[in-house]
């Protein structure tokens, strides 16, 4: 005997959804008391918490299925949401994606996803086709807005937006200072450093930070003992020529300060090319730890970014934003310009005390 649920009979091996009048009959409410709870309206919030558990109960016995199309027409609604990252490659955007991911299915959301791959033409063309596809807000990670967003939108280490946008960011004094701190107690004097590429949200932000703590710390940072990271590709290759450069200098340093663990990793290989060794005759350090850095060789000291949370506290954020909006409790004046997460400095195999000057 198949089972059967209330609304017709069961197709061999599923078990056929069924609608609201189902599900109301199921629970002995109205139609319009359980609509509210699945359809997450503000109104349920006047429904008890014992009974919205009831009916969500309920709505998963019989295999209640949202029509979402016609929910959407009827609310004015999309439950859809963009996301615009430079590419989808292993590391940083992957783990800003899951944390963004991981919130939006909490809360019922589905997320079109566009990589501009930092070029201006898709940026602009791909920000207004998302707003064609009615979605109901945007959050960009790690990218450079040419113009106004039309649409609700939040940034993953947008920097430089302004214009009502939040944007969610890393504490990059704070970083520096741990790294910095991390390096000095090891006795490292002579520290060279590898900033960011010129067209990264971050950059300037987490080199200015650099800077600030070098100066509380009394440390010296020589020109000639920076490099930049030059090329778009999201690879180690730009860590690994920024690395050569500073070798063929010849300007003595005992540890390297990379911006990103992908640089990190790349200077690894260059400086073993070189016939020196990590950590003992250069430390390196990276940023973000992605999840790779643990299992390097030796394993990344790293400053852990907290990327997976920053993409859920994205998500969270734009979806209140929303929810405030339909229920018109926008205050301007009360707008967030930027939420300030707090990174952590994780210690691996690739410091260790200072020996001998790179010559």
């Amino acid at each position: 005997m198949k089972d059967k649920v209330p609304g017709g009979q069961a197709q061999p091996g599923q078990a056929k959804s069924v609608g609201l009048k189902q599900v109301a009959a199921h629970v002995g409410l109205s139609v319009a008391a359980v609509s509210r709870v699945l359809n997450e309206s503000p109104a349920a919030r006047s429904i008890p918490e014992k009974t919205q558990k009831r009916i969500q109960e309920a709505a998963r016995l019989l295999n209640y299925r949202p029509n979402v199309l016609a929910r959407s027409l009827r609310n004015k609604r999309t439950h859809t949401l963009g996301v615009m990252v430079p590419e989808v490659s292993d590391g940083y955007a992957t783990l800003v994606l899951a944390g963004i991911e991981e919130a939006l299915l909490r809360h019922g959301y589905f997320y079109f996803l566009v990589s501009h791959h930092r070029r201006k033409e898709l940026l602009d063309e791909y920000q207004h086709l998302l707003v064609a596809r009615a979605v109901e807000g945007i959050i960009v990670v790690d990218t450079v807005l040419h113009e106004k967003p039309s649409t609700p939108t939040i940034a993953v280490s947008g920097n430089h937006i302004r214009d009502g946008v939040t944007s969610v960011v890393v504490n990059h004094e704070s970083a520096a200072l741990m790294a910095l701190e991390h390096l000095r107690a090891l006795g490292h004097e002579r520290i060279a450093f590898i900033k960011g590429q010129r067209f990264s949200s971050d950059t300037q932000a987490r080199w200015d930070g650099i800077r600030h703590a070098a100066r509380a710390l009394k440390l010296t940072i020589k020109p000639s003992l920076v490099a930049q990271l030059e090329g778009d590709q999201p690879n180690h290759e730009p860590g690994y020529i920024a690395t050569r450069a500073l070798l063929e200098t010849q300007e003595p340093f005992t540890a390297l300060f990379c911006f990103n663990d992908t640089a990190a990793i790349g200077a690894v290989l260059a400086i073993r090319e070189a016939g020196l060794r990590v950590p003992e005759d250069v430390s390196v350090i990276g940023f973000d730890d992605v999840e790779s850095a643990a299992f390097q060789n030796p394993g990344l000291t790293t400053v852990r970014q907290p990327l997976r949370e920053m993409g859920m506290l994205a998500a969270e954020t734009i979806l209140k934003q929303l929810e405030a909006g339909r229920e018109s409790r926008i205050d301007p004046s009360a707008h967030i310009e930027q939420l300030v997460v707090e990174p952590k400095l994780i210690v691996r195999a690739s410091t260790a005390p200072a020996r001998n000057l790179v010559k």
